[in-house]
């Protein structure tokens, strides 16, 4: 059966969750997960919920799932090793330098891919599988076809979101937060900027940003038959009366194969939504139905009264089955035994039985007293009983034996497993190059590309890929001034759209371009698959130097270091290949699978100026992406042209120059800039994160 995994943001709603029939718990405890605005756990507090859950059958799955800098990971390294030595059941990670280090420290821990790895293709499943992970979770963008292609051809476990807030940027790939307000996302700290109003026309009057929650009740028994593994729920930050409804519905529809009743969708839609609820990305059926917002209502105290009588008070909902076994014979100790589904056995013994004087002690008698299992959390689904006859034992003695089997039982199951633990060892230091960056040139579009431009010979540009394929005459033009050229892969792409990119990279590979831009696991493996030399970009969240070594073991030749690091932090990274960084360019914010020029208009008209207005009246350009979707770009551009000093001894290989809405003269007046050559600079720009502290 589908794995049910539920969200637990303290103790209180890991007993909701598990007292609701939950099969499995993930919450977090550290400042290494992506909801550090939870209550979370204290080291004390996650090893009684361990001991709590597996006493009941219910696995836990920790989150340390964010990015984090060389300096937090020997923290990270304790806290992954606590996690084993209580008997964690799985570790969701999305630091690719996280998941080498919890495969050097504690190797037995099962690693779960997290959602902010934005995994949405076979191929990146299977990089992670290389990568020693068990399960990863799909993008919640993801349809109904997509999701069964994967999980038809996946060599490891598939999760999918089930149930719960949608982001509106794939996760893992929006800054939106962080670049607007310092608070990361890929650092458990997001402000949630899509749920405030923007609009057109300097007008932030709408919601555009704002999806209404994810529910896939109604889908679950095609879900099993497709072979996900694990259905999640979302909503750690959620109260426990919330946990409790949540998991209860879709726990009782899937042990009964069944989809949840039309009252159980009421009770869906009081315990919160935001206008109701979507299947859209599901169904593949995107478009502005799928948004809507938090209406103000009253609090549903009868269903939140009904959900805590499930779990308060010590409340024992939950039963797992057992069998009991008792051996009466004359002459030994009286012995009761029980074994749990799962093979373990605890027997014990109590005192020898007498000689009966009045009733002897019959089989029906001792079977009907084993079953007695009351306020414990086991149910004894069958007890079998040996008695030989005309003996007297009282029945205080049998529930004691009873008891102290069930207590034995419960030490077994409550016991963590023996597993490795090695220090966390960082590793040799590469020496940072002390040679000044070249720079380097990424193009959004064909029109930026001039003789001009080519002519200040930057080191390498990026070309995008479906445009170099239908233009080899802008290629050869680059091949011929002597810049070599690069392609760039789209940030998001699927399955059912690879043949497509397949053909426009089989085509460059005949130009003569050797090189590609990969943003995304998936897009890693695919551009190495067909012979490119792969460099790796911001979208792949480099933050420290365990994650740099990792992308040398896998072949990169390159790396792009996240622009959400400080300088300081970028130079402390110990670059095990080249470097570049983001020097110039509108960062991008947010990748949307939903075109939210088309919700808004009805019409795609991508190609003109499309300005997103916030309401302190900031305004964002929002330009095509690969795939009839969105990028929505910063307002200011980032400037460092006269800040050269601060990163010119970082240690790193190239400054990216990251054109997008400037045209063809803008970009040779940018890189004139950078090259000492001129005087450009923006009316309105940014330094970034690079001098912030980011939380």
């Amino acid at each position: 059966m589908m794995e049910l995994l539920a969200p637990a943001g303290s103790m209180e709603a890991v007993t909701a969750a598990v007292q609701n029939g939950a099969d499995a718990v993930y919450f977090g405890y550290g400042d290494f997960n992506a909801r550090r605005g939870a209550k979370n756990f204290t080291r004390e507090e996650a090893a009684a919920a361990v001991a709590y859950c597996h006493l009941r059958g219910c696995k836990v799955n920790l989150t340390l799932n964010t990015l984090l800098t060389d300096r937090e990971l020997p923290a990270a390294a304790e806290v992954a090793a606590h996690a084993s030595d209580i008997g964690i059941d799985g570790v969701i990670v999305q630091d690719l330098g996280v998941a080498r280090m919890l495969r050097q420290s504690v190797p037995d821990l099962p690693i779960h891919g997290s959602t902010q790895m934005s995994v949405h293709s076979l191929d990146g499943v299977k990089l992670c599988a290389d990568l020693g992970m068990t399960r990863v979770v799909l993008g919640r963008e993801l349809s109904r076809d997509q999701i069964a292609y994967i999980c038809q051809n996946s060599p490891i476990e598939i999760e999918i979101f089930g149930h719960g807030a949608l982001c509106m940027c794939w996760s893992g790939q929006c800054f939106f937060s962080s670049v607007i307000g310092g608070r990361s996302g890929n650092r458990g700290m997001c402000a949630q900027p899509c749920r405030l109003n923007y609009g057109w026309n300097g007008k932030a009057d709408e919601y555009p940003l704002s999806l209404k929650d994810l529910s896939l009740a109604g889908h679950l028994r095609e879900l099993a038959e497709m072979g996900v593994a694990c259905l999640k729920l979302e909503g750690r930050m959620k109260r426990p009366e919330y946990v409790a409804v949540v998991t209860g519905i879709y726990s009782r529809a899937l042990k009964e194969n069944r989809e949840p009743t039309q009252p159980e969708l009421d009770s869906l839609k009081q315990a919160f939504s935001r206008q109701g609820f979507t299947d859209g990305y599901y169904m593949g059926q995107r478009g502005p139905e799928m948004f809507g917002t938090r209406q103000e209502e009253r609090e549903p105290r009868e269903l939140y009264a009904q959900a805590r009588s499930t779990y308060e008070n010590g409340a024992e909902n939950r039963k797992e089955p057992v069998r009991m076994y008792a051996l009466i014979q004359p002459g030994q100790p009286a012995q009761v035994a029980v074994q749990d589904g799962q093979g373990r056995v605890a027997q014990v013994e109590g005192p020898v039985p007498e000689e009966a004087r009045n009733v002897p002690l019959s089989r029906e008698k001792v079977e009907g007293q084993l079953q007695r299992t009351g306020g414990t959390p086991f149910g004894c689904e069958r007890a079998t009983a040996k008695v030989a006859e005309g003996l007297s034992l009282p029945l205080s003695a049998l529930n004691d034996l009873r008891r102290r089997a069930l207590e034995e039982l419960a030490r077994q199951r409550q016991t963590p497993p023996e597993r490795r633990r090695e220090p966390f060892q960082p590793g040799v230091r590469y020496e940072n190059p002390k040679e000044p960056p070249v720079y380097t040139v990424f193009l959004g579009r064909l029109g930026q590309l001039s003789t001009d431009l080519l002519r200040l010979k930057p080191a390498l540009i990026y070309l995008p890929a479906d445009e170099a394929a239908a233009h080899p005459e802008a290629v050869r033009h680059c091949q011929e001034a002597g810049v070599p050229v690069a392609a760039a892969l789209p940030r998001i792409c699927t399955d059912a759209e690879l043949p497509q990119l397949e053909r426009d990279l089989i085509a460059l590979r005949e130009l003569g371009v050797e090189e590609a831009l990969a943003g995304t696991w998936g897009a890693v493996r695919r551009a190495e698959r067909l012979g490119f030399r792969v460099r790796g970009d911001y979208g792949l969240g480099v933050y420290n130097s365990q994650t740099m070594k990792e992308l040398k073991r896998l072949g990169l030749i390159s790396a792009t270091l996240s622009f959400e690091l400080k300088f300081p932090q970028m130079r402390d990274i110990s670059k095990a290949v080249p470097t570049e960084f983001v020097a110039y360019g509108r960062l991008p914010l947010m990748i949307t699978e939903n075109c939210i020029i088309y919700n808004h208009c009805g019409r795609h008209t991508c190609e003109n100026v499309n300005l997103l207005t916030d309401r302190k009246g900031e305004r964002f350009p929002v330009v095509k992406a690969w795939g009839c979707r969105n990028e929505i770009l910063n307002s200011k551009k980032l400037f460092l042209a006269d800040k050269q000093r601060d990163w010119q001894r970082l240690g790193i290989w190239g400054a990216r120059l990251m054109f997008t809405t400037e045209n063809a003269i803008e970009c040779v007046q940018v890189l004139e800039r950078y090259l000492n050559q001129g005087k450009y600079q923006p009316n309105d720009f940014t330094r970034g994160l690079y001098y912030r502290d980011v939380e």
